[in-house]
């Protein structure tokens, strides 16, 4: 049987979950299509989820069509939720994305289509919520044209739009227009058919035509759009089809050797943690050894199955399927298993990160009660291996923990969610704004062994180089590998990426190559009849010690610029009070383009710090008298303009070099 990993995405409201309702339905999955609003979606299981009506983590749930089984994971919308978006985008053969036929194309379904678009995901695209007041049909498909993807293709005609008797009736072979809309699309990306289309344009069937859609589909380059409402299921059998016809089921080998993808860990009942794993190929047994991140190695000890709505305990999981295997009590989202002793190659690693922006806020929390302090921090502990995005910053000075956020609503799911399930209240300081700095210039800087006013048994030279956007953190030597022992590169290596996390003003520094020019030790040597004196002979230690020194005077020499993220937002007010809006858009440092105004109401679009969007949100309910709704969504990073912000170091600063040695030496 043929298997297909699904993903339903969508802006927040959009209906998505409400569209997973109506495919099991469908499917025979339910007896009836749960509802959002009453809380009792299958998707939806969280206490909080069902209290807010909005999905806050990825769920898996499997159902058939034909020969071909569903797994569907169902997404947040919500974009302080995207961290869950971006670990399903790992996994998927395919995904709808779901747009309202009221509010269309919104902030958050911009980005969701960027990366789908970047990653070549095979997406169709459905427009939901048929049957409500205000819905649209062809103005929405110009907007998706112009917002989306140009390569969009109707897959039918949508009627009574905006009432209970909405409907979407398929394209047939008796429809000419769809047939040459058809071959407008597909011509874009195949000459061939074009040439046979100009030489004799009845040469192209229309089982061909559809071939050729189902191919250009699977490679991501079209993307056919259907028309429907999730709650009376117009539409829905139509993308149903449109799903088994258009997008790449595959029957994975189960006699090749294991690889697979973990996606999402949860804790159990009993506190065990459970990983949800993709198979691309081979088959995990219970009590198979797996090898996962880098080389740790762990037995499976369970096994259960998605399969008709539900899990069932299986002794097997197999390519393609996903599953949830117990007993691997180090594995880590993103690490990829594999057989432990097999001959394939290190555990394939599905990368976490770059699909969207990190997250740009960040706040201090701290314990009602001081004696939770410690469980404070193995609860988070515990959250962050859900959600590595969560970033938990340890202030050993000022002996604060601080959070990394999306957006406030984020802050209350992590409130409530440390309340329920440990038991512990906190409170939040006020959520400040994560910039980043990136390298002006070139800068380098050597310490050597036994000279000047190094303490450290050790040279150390680094020349640091501005790197392009997104590419990362780079080590590379010019010294040779075997001029000194490799355990003290390596140390220098992990000391330079943790170094790199607090620059120059206090800021990560995600992009840079990093060249370590000058090496040397001291040989491990003893006095005369003695054992082996550290006091003579260098240790990793020595290379961890002397890097940040050398490291932060390298990026001083070459200066850093602080860069301040910026969101892209859209705002629909009222068209009297645009006016306002601008004023206060331009006292927040926003840049607005030309304003689309309406006869009652207008649309604002244009970037704005992520710093001012929280107080834009607290003031436009008195600029738009309740009216106006704003959307936004991370979009780029840009130079701070006027005072340089300064993080708080959570370390002794390498930039004072005395209180460093001091600390250091003290420790020592």
């Amino acid at each position: 049987m043929r298997t297909l990993n699904l993903g339903i995405l969508a802006h927040v409201d959009a209906g998505k979950t409400s569209l997973t309702e109506r495919l099991l339905y469908a499917a025979g999955v339910i007896d009836e299509v749960g509802s959002v609003d009453d809380g009792n979606t299958q998707t939806d299981s969280l206490a909080l989820e069902r209290q807010r009506g909005i999905t806050i983590k990825s769920a898996v749930v499997s159902f058939a069509i034909d020969d071909i089984t569903v797994n569907l994971i169902d997404t947040p919308g919500h974009p302080d939720f995207i961290a869950e978006v971006e670990r399903a985008l790992s996994v998927l053969d395919g995904a709808v994305l779901v747009i309202s036929a009221v509010e269309g194309v919104q902030a958050q379904t911009r980005v969701l289509m960027r990366t789908l678009q970047r990653l070549r995901i095979p997406t169709l695209i459905f427009v939901n919520k048929l049957d409500r007041s205000g819905a649209q049909d062809d103005p929405l498909l110009k907007s998706i044209a112009d917002k989306l993807s140009a390569t969009i293709i109707p897959m039918g005609a949508a009627t009574a739009l905006g009432t209970a008797g909405a409907a979407f009736t398929p394209y047939t072979r008796d429809d000419s227009g769809f047939t040459f809309s058809l071959i407008d699309v597909l011509a874009e990306h195949d000459d061939q058919l074009l040439a046979t289309y100009v030489e004799n344009e009845k040469a192209l069937s229309y089982d061909a035509l559809r071939a050729r859609l189902a191919e250009q589909t699977r490679r991501a380059l079209v993307h056919p759009v259907y028309f429907g409402s999730a709650i009376t299921g117009a539409g829905t059998d139509a993308l149903t089809a449109g799903i088994r016809e258009l997008l790449p089921a595959t029957e994975g080998d189960s006699e090749a050797p294991v690889t697979g993808s973990v996606f999402k860990v949860e804790r159990g009942p009993a506190g065990e943690k459970i990983a949800f794993v993709r198979m691309f190929s081979g088959a995990i047994r219970t009590r198979d050894r797996l090898r996962f991140h880098g080389d740790k190695e762990a037995k499976v000890t369970a096994i259960s199955v998605f399969g008709n709505g539900t899990t069932a305990t299986s002794p097997v999981v197999a390519a393609g399927q996903i599953g949830k295997l117990w007993g691997l009590g180090e594995i880590q989202i993103g690490d990829g298993v594999v057989t432990a002793g097999s001959s394939t190659d290190r555990a394939r690693e599905t990368s976490q990160s770059g699909f969207f922006a990190p997250p740009t806020l960040e706040t201090v929390i701290a314990p009602a009660r001081p004696s939770d302090k410690g469980n404070l921090q193995v609860a988070l502990s515990q959250l962050a291996e859900q959600d590595p995005l969560i970033n938990l910053r340890q202030d050993d000075i000022r002996q604060e923990t601080f959070v990394s956020l999306y957006g406030e609503v984020q802050k209350e799911v992590i409130q409530t969610t440390l309340a329920s399930e440990f038991g512990i209240d906190v409170s939040f300081r006020e959520t400040t704004t994560i910039c980043i700095e990136r390298l002006a210039d070139v800068g380098e800087a050597v310490e050597f062994n036994k000279k000047d006013e190094n303490p450290f048994l050790a040279t150390v030279g680094l020349r640091v180089e501005p790197a392009p956007v997104n590419a990362g953190v780079t080590f590379d030597l010019e010294v040779e590998l075997g001029s000194m022992p490799y355990a003290f590169i390596k140390a220098v290596e992990e000391t330079v990426r943790e170094t790199l996390e607090q620059g120059v003003h206090g800021w990560e520094i995600p992009d840079c190559r990093v060249v370590m020019t000058h090496s040397g030790y001291s040989a491990r040597q003893s006095h005369a009849h003695a054992v082996f004196d550290k006091s003579m002979s260098s240790t990793a230690g020595d290379f961890r010690n002397l890097t940040p020194l050398v490291l932060t005077t390298a990026l001083r020499r070459a200066g850093t610029t602080v860069y301040e993220p910026m969101h892209r937002f859209q705002l629909e007010t009222p068209t009297d009070t645009v006016r306002a809006a601008l004023a206060t858009l331009a006292r927040l440092r926003a840049i607005p383009q030309v304003p689309a105004l309406g006869t009652e109401t207008s649309v604002l679009e244009g970037e704005i710090p992520a710093a001012a969007v929280y107080e834009l949100e607290q003031q436009l309910p008195g600029l738009s008298r309740g009216e106006g709704v704003l959307e936004s969504a991370f979009e780029r990073y840009q130079p701070v303009t006027g005072a340089v912000p300064s993080r708080p170091r959570t370390d002794h600063d390498p930039l004072n070099r005395r209180e460093y040695l001091l600390h250091v030496l003290r420790r020592v």
